[in-house]
C-alpha cells in the first residue's frame, strides 16, 4: 500500500515502515545462511570454506548492486513527496534503462576477473575450484540481483514496505528447498547452492512485476516517460553512483578481511563464516531502520519538512542505541549454539574462533548502529559525497587493522578490524550529517520558517 510519511507521528511511521523491512532483510539473510547450513552439513568444512571465501566478493557485487539502485530511488521518493506523479514514472523509467546498461556492463566485468580476484584473496588451491564455480553462477544471476533490488526500492520509494516482504518470504523459502534438492538429490554441489538462490530470485522480480501492473495505477509507465531526458538521467546517477561506490567500497574491505582470513586456513575460513553470518541477522535490525530513515528522509525532504526529519532522525537514532544492547547480550549468551548450526560435527576450533569474533563484535554494535541512521538520512537528502567518505574512512581503517594487527596477533586481529573501522566511520558520518542538516535547515528556514516547525 502507498503510503506517505510526510505526516504523522514520526516515531510510528517510522517503526510501521521499519518493521516490514526487518522482517524482509531477516529472510533475505536466509539466503546466505540457508546456503551456509545446507552446504556445511552435506558437502563439508572444506565446501562451506569454499562458500565462505567468496562471501565477500558475493557482497561487493550484491553491495554495488544494492546501493546503486537505492541511489536511483532517492529521486523518485523525493518526487513521490513533492506530490509530483509523472515525476515518479519518469524517474522510474530511467532507473530501468540505467540498471539495465548497470547490470551488462558488471556482469561482463566480473566475469573476466573471477578467476585473479579469487587468486588475490588467497582462496587456498583445496578449495579454490568450488570457489570459482559458486561465484561464478551468481555472477551470472546478476540481472535478477539488480530487477530484485531495483523494484522493490520503487516500491519502497512510495512508502510501501510490506509488498516488497511478501514476495521476499515466498522466495527466500523456495530457495531453502531448492538449496536442498540442488545438493542433495541432483548433486550439483556448491552450483546448487547459487543456482538455487537465482531461480528463487527471478521467481521474486516475476512477482514483483505483475503485482505493481495490477495494483500501482501510478507506476503505470507511459510512451512519454520514456523519452529520457538526459539531464534527469544525470540527477539519477549523480545520486546513485556514489552510493553503489560507498557499498563497494564496504564490501572491498570486507575482501581484504577475507583475504587474510584466508591465509589462517580453512578452520578459520569456516569459523569467520559461521560467525559473520550469525552477525549479519544480529544486526539487521539496525539496518533496516537505516533504510527506513533513507525512505523517510527523502520523501520530507521533497515536503519541505526539515523539523520532522530532525526529529525522525534522533529518535530512530535511540532506539538503535537500545537494540545494539539487546542483540550484544543476545550474541554473548547465545552465539556459541547458533555457531554449532553450521557445521556437522561439533568442530570446537570452528566454534572457539567464531565466538572469539562475536565476542569482539558486539560491543561496538552502537557505532554500527549510527552508521546506518546517519548514513541513510544523508542519501535521503541527495547527498552521498560524506557516506563516501565515511566509507572510504572504514576501507582504510579496516584494511590496516586487518592486515597489520594480523600479521602481529593473528586471527585476533582480524577480529578488531571491524569494530575499529565502525568508530572511525560512525565519527565522520554523524558529523557530516549535523553540518549537512545545518546548512540545509539554514536555507529551508529562511524561505518557509513554518515548515521546520512541522
Amino acid at each position: 500500500m502507498i503510503q506517505s510519511l510526510t505526516s504523522g507521528n514520526p516515531t510510528k511511521l517510522i517503526i510501521q515502515f521499519t518493521i516490514p523491512l526487518l522482517i524482509g532483510n531477516i529472510f533475505q539473510q536466509l539466503y546466505s545462511i540457508s546456503d551456509t547450513i545446507i552446504v556445511g552439513r552435506l558437502l563439508g568444512v572444506n565446501s562451506l570454506a569454499a562458500v565462505g571465501s567468496t562471501g565477500p566478493l558475493f557482497f561487493l557485487i550484491t553491495a554495488i548492486t544494492i546501493g546503486f539502485t537505492a541511489g536511483l530511488t532517492v529521486i523518485t521518493a523525493q518526487r513521490f513527496g513533492a506530490g509530483d506523479e509523472e515525476g515518479v514514472r519518469k524517474s522510474a523509467a530511467a532507473s530501468i534503462v540505467i540498471s539495465t546498461i548497470y547490470t551488462l556492463s558488471v556482469s561482463f566485468i566480473m566475469l573476466g576477473l573471477i578467476t585473479p580476484i579469487l587468486k588475490l584473496m588467497n582462496v587456498p588451491q583445496e578449495i579454490f575450484t568450488e570457489a570459482k564455480a559458486f561465484i561464478s553462477m551468481i555472477t551470472m544471476g546478476l540481472i535478477m540481483i539488480v530487477f530484485y533490488n531495483l523494484l522493490a526500492n520503487i516500491i519502497r520509494a512510495l512508502g510501501d514496505s510490506k509488498t516488497p516482504l511478501y514476495f521476499l518470504i515466498f522466495s527466500a523459502l523456495l530457495n531453502i528447498v531448492l538449496n536442498y534438492i540442488l545438493i542433495k538429490y541432483f548433486g550439483f554441489g556448491v552450483e546448487g547452492s547459487a543456482l538455487g538462490t537465482i531461480i528463487s530470485l527471478s521467481i521474486s522480480v516475476i512477482c514483483c512485476y505483475f503485482y505493481i501492473i495490477k495494483k500501482y495505477p501510478l507506476l503505470h509507465l507511459h510512451k512519454s516517460d520514456w523519452k529520457l531526458d538526459w539531464n534527469f538521467c544525470k540527477q539519477h546517477i549523480i545520486i546513485a553512483l556514489p552510493m553503489g561506490i560507498q557499498f563497494s567500497i564496504i564490501a572491498l574491505s570486507s575482501i581484504v578481511m577475507q583475504s587474510v582470513c584466508n591465509t589462517f586456513g580453512p578452520t578459520t575460513i569456516a569459523a569467520f563464516t559461521s560467525a559473520m553470518r550469525i552477525e549479519q541477522v544480529a544486526t539487521q535490525p539496525m539496518a533496516s531502520f537505516g533504510i527506513a530513515m533513507a525512505t523517510y528522509t527523502a520523501q520530507n525532504y521533497g515536503a519541505g519538512y526539515i523539523g520532522r526529519i530532525k526529529r525522525g532522525v534522533f529518535n530512530c537514532s535511540m532506539i538503535s542505541l537500545g537494540i545494539s544492547v539487546v542483540m550484544g547480550i543476545l550474541m554473548y549468551t547465545v552465539g556459541e549454539n547458533m555457531v554449532g548450526i553450521f557445521i556437522k560435527d561439533h568442530n570446537e576450533a570452528v566454534i572457539s574462533q567464531a565466538q572469539a569474533y562475536l565476542n569482539i563484535s558486539v560491543l561496538f554494535y552502537f557505532f554500527l548502529g549510527q552508521i546506518f541512521i546517519y548514513r541513510n538520512a544523508l542519501q535521503g537528502f541527495g547527498k552521498p559525497i560524506i557516506p563516501l567518505i565515511s566509507s572510504v574512512a572504514e576501507l582504510l581503517m579496516r584494511s590496516f587493522a586487518a592486515i597489520v594487527l594480523a600479521a602481529h596477533i593473528g586471527y585476533i586481529g582480524v577480529c578488531i578490524a571491524s569494530p575499529i573501522a565502525w568508530v572511525g566511520g560512525g565519527i565522520v558520518v554523524s558529523i557530516g550529517y549535523y553540518y549537512t542538516l545545518r546548512q540545509i535547515s539554514k536555507q529551508y528556514c529562511a524561505q518557509k520558517p513554518t515548515l521546520c516547525k512541522n
